[in-house]
């Protein structure tokens, strides 16, 4: 009936195919990237941890409160004061976008927008 003999081999067939992705790296996502941290750094604006998970919302909120909202007093935390910007902040310890940056943000396949507007550090 309507080709079933046809119908049914082409769907497993597209269903393999579909999932190949998925057999072929067995759910895996890979190993995430080494990064290499700065030497000379002692703290971050927040923990390790927070930063990684939230840096792009900090940067984010760090940019709305200076440009839009006109906020450019530093932030304290723990009783250290820190510029909201990304190149006196976070930059300055953070010096190379190559081995900092990119490795992670091409591994969560993401692109910033920050270097349509900042500098990206010279290498």
């Amino acid at each position: 009936m309507y080709d079933s003999g046809k119908i049914i081999p082409g769907l497993i067939v597209f269903v393999l195919f579909i999932t190949i992705p998925i057999w072929y790296n067995r759910g895996s996502a890979g190993a995430p990237p080494k990064i290499e941290l700065p030497k000379d750094a002692k703290t971050c604006v927040l923990p390790a941890a927070e930063i990684r998970a939230k840096h792009m919302q900090l940067l984010n909120v760090w940019r709305d409160e200076v440009l839009r909202d006109g906020q450019r007093a530093n932030i304290e935390i723990e009783g250290k004061q820190y510029p909201k910007s990304l190149m006196l902040t976070c930059m300055k310890c953070h010096t190379s976008k190559k081995q900092f940056c990119d490795p992670c943000h091409t591994y969560a396949a993401v692109k910033p927008y920050c270097w349509e507007c900042h500098l990206a550090p010279v290498e």
